[in-house]
């Protein structure tokens, strides 16, 4: 691994790590584990952790390709910064005690909609028919993958699209090497889903996401710096 690659690796990890450890989706792998098989959840998470952080380095890789790399590493540098000061306010208004992100996302999963065949028609037929009901309603890819997996998969794709992190993984990736910023983005998912799936709802209510958000903020602002810096030197 040579130094650019190496440098890309280690901030695309420290990052994401930082940014992913309380969010959304950790909390939503911690609350499906414990409701439904686990390796399910676990597979479902990382395919959709995977894919979102392959596809926005190679947003972030061709963005010199498609604008001036000056405008491009600016535009990173600001993004940093921007960062930065969000993840500092937002520790700043954060109550240490409260549990809101993964309150909402119980409350969400918990509001999702239910199986109701079992309200059709009574005895042998009733079930026959409610079962062939069932199968012509059967959504195409649970031909395929396990309802959970693509429950865990969706759910963790949609709240990774557009999040803090992801703009962030965007933004290095056109100022550090690609591939470096792929495997520690990976990496860093992997540790997080993981200890998410294990832990379960106990490891993510114990978790002091005003802490968190705190060091986030503190390492988008010396990414930042030396992002501004790099441009003057």
């Amino acid at each position: 691994m040579n130094l650019p690659m190496f440098q890309g690796f280690g901030k695309s990890l420290m990052m994401t790590v930082l940014s992913e450890v309380g969010d959304r989706t950790f909390c939503v792998a911690a609350i499906l584990a414990m409701r439904h098989p686990w390796s399910s959840v676990l597979c479902g998470c990382l395919s959709s952790v995977i894919l979102t952080t392959t596809l926005s380095a190679v947003i972030g890789w061709a963005a010199p390709n498609l604008i001036p790399r000056e405008l491009a590493h600016r535009i990173t540098t600001l993004l940093f910064f921007g960062f930065g000061l969000w993840s500092l306010w937002e520790a700043y208004n954060e109550d240490d005690d409260d549990n809101e992100e993964l309150e909402q996302v119980e409350k969400e999963l918990d509001a999702a909609p239910k199986d109701t065949t079992g309200k059709g028609p009574k005895g042998k037929e009733g079930s026959k028919v409610a079962e062939d009901l069932k199968k012509q309603r059967k959504p195409f890819l649970t031909n395929f993958f396990s309802p959970v997996f693509i429950e865990a998969f969706s759910v963790t794709f949609f709240g990774e699209w557009g999040d803090k992190s992801q703009l962030a993984t965007i933004g290095l990736a056109a100022d550090e090497n690609a591939v470096g910023v792929i495997l520690g983005g990976i990496l860093a998912q992997v540790l997080c889903t993981v200890a998410a799936v294990a832990g379960g709802k106990s490891l993510a209510s114990k978790i002091s996401e005003r802490l968190v958000t705190m060091a986030s903020g503190v390492v988008f602002l010396i990414f930042g710096v030396q992002s501004f810096l790099s441009t003057v030197y």
